[in-house]
This record gives structure tokens, sequence and C-alpha cells, in this order.
């Protein structure tokens, strides 16, 4: 009986490109299962091969087609940007000018504090002004007494306060409301020119694979432990087999040892005599 030989390992290189076949494989497998094609009121979503990569790998490609509905709706949308851009355009030779014209933001926001100052305080002043000096001749207070005096200076006092706090208030209004008209025409074109900006394409996601590939080296590892565990086994056999051998061997000559000296010991066999005579 020969003694068994274990399994030689197997060849990295080769295995590795098993595996990478196996993966490839069934990765074009998992893409064609997943390139369902979509058929919608709205439109179609198509999958189709185109080819194949240098490495014969299959090419697919993804086209969205609209529905004759759906198409005119774009087209229209695509025509209005393309006037909107037109005006833009055309109007865009407008910001030079209006850029180059002087704007003092100083002058525009205190017009417009003192025209709010004037449109809501200068009347409401006025009124009060005519309630005091009404006050004033029913008290008996006379202009050029100190009563009246006082009483004049209180109004001023209290009178150029509000205007000081109606300036405050107004400040921010006022720097705003002048921006405004000086940004309107501005932000108007800017308007134009954004409306008309060309759209990224809404492209559909690619399939994915999801099922796992194959595990060669996996299978070759767990073939490899198999033939390992029967080896184990064989030589187990074997050495125990040696073994049995080896013991027989070991007594039969420990038999055929012990037959031979009994012929000249106790077995009937003696020594020759011999006498001498003196």
């Amino acid at each position: 009986m020969q003694s068994p030989t274990p399994a030689a390992a197997p060849d990295p290189v080769k295995t590795a490109a098993a595996q990478a076949a196996s993966n490839k494989d069934t990765a074009v497998a998992q893409y064609g299962l997943n390139a369902t094609n979509q058929i919608t009121p709205s439109g179609s979503l198509n999958y189709s091969q185109i080819g194949t990569w240098a490495d014969g790998t299959p090419r697919f490609q993804a086209e969205t087609s609209l529905s004759p509905t759906e198409q005119g709706i774009f087209n229209t949308g695509e025509e209005t940007k393309q006037n909107l851009a037109t005006i833009g355009r055309d109007q865009s030779s407008r910001i030079g000018q209006l850029l180059s014209t002087p704007f003092d933001l100083n002058s525009a926001r205190d017009s417009k504090i003192a025209g709010i100052q004037q449109k809501f305080l200068d009347p409401q002043w006025a009124r009060q002004k005519e309630a005091l000096d009404a006050e004033n001749f029913n008290k008996g207070i006379r202009p050029g007494t100190e009563a009246y005096q006082n009483a004049q200076q209180d109004f001023s006092t209290n009178r150029q306060r509000a205007y000081d706090q109606s300036y405050l208030d107004s400040y921010n209004a006022g720097n705003t409301a002048a921006l405004a008209e000086r940004n309107q025409p501005i932000n108007e074109i800017s308007a134009l020119l954004s409306g008309s900006q060309v759209s990224q394409p809404n492209f559909t996601s690619t399939p994915t694979p999801g099922v796992a590939p194959t595990d060669v080296i996996g299978a070759q590892q767990q073939a490899l432990n198999q033939h390992n565990v029967g080896f184990n086994a064989q030589q187990q056999s074997y050495m125990g087999m040696m073994n049995g051998l080896f013991g027989l061997g070991k007594t039969a000559l420990g038999a055929g040892m012990s037959g031979g000296m009994g012929g000249w010991g106790s077995g009937g066999g003696s020594f020759p005599s011999s006498s001498a005579i003196y």
C-alpha cells in the first residue's frame, strides 16, 4: 500500500482570474435583470445594448421618451426660455447705462425720509400747534409773556424729538426704498436672464448589480479542506497498518530467535564429551 499524497495548493493567479470572471458574469446578469423597461402615461424609459467595452463586457444605454402631451409642454417651455433669453440679451445692454448713472445714496435716502416726515409728521404737529395756541389763548397766556415762551419752547422741543425719532426709524426704510428704485431695473433684467438658463437633463439611475458573485476562492478552499480531511484519515489508516506490520515483524523475529537457542540448551542437545587418560 502506497502512502497517501496531500492535495496541491490551488494556483492563486488562476483562482483570482476565475473569481474576477465570475464577478463580471454575475454583474452582467444582474444588470440585465434590473434594466426593466418602464412605460408610464408621461413617457417611457428603455434600456438597450449598444455594443461592448474593450474587454468584451456589454455596454448599455438608457433612453427616455416623452409622451406627445409632455413633449409639447417641454417644447413650449424651451421656447419660453428662448424668448426670455432674447429679451434678457436685449435688456442687458441697459445695465451699463444704469450703472454708469451717478447715484448718491445719501441724497436719495434723505429725500425719502423728508417725504415721510412731510407726509405724516408735518400735518400732525401743525394741528398740535393750533391746539396749543388755542389753549394758551383760553388761559390768558399771550405772546411775549414768560409762560407763552415756555409753552412754545416745550412744544418745539417735543416736536424736534419726534422728528429725530422719525428720522432714526425711517433711516432704514429710506435706504431700502432708495436702493429698491435703483436696483429694480437691474433685478428685472437679471430675472429675465435667470429664467432663460439651460436646465440640466434628468438622468435615470443606472441599475446596480445586487446578486453576490460565486465564491470561487471559497469553493476551492472548501474542496482543499475536504481533501485534507480525507488525506488525514488515509494517513492515519496507513500509519496504523504500518504500525501493525511492524508489530507482527517484531513478534515473528522474537519467536524465531527463541526456537534456535533451544537446541543448545534443554531441548535434548548436549555438548560432546571427551575423556583424558593420564
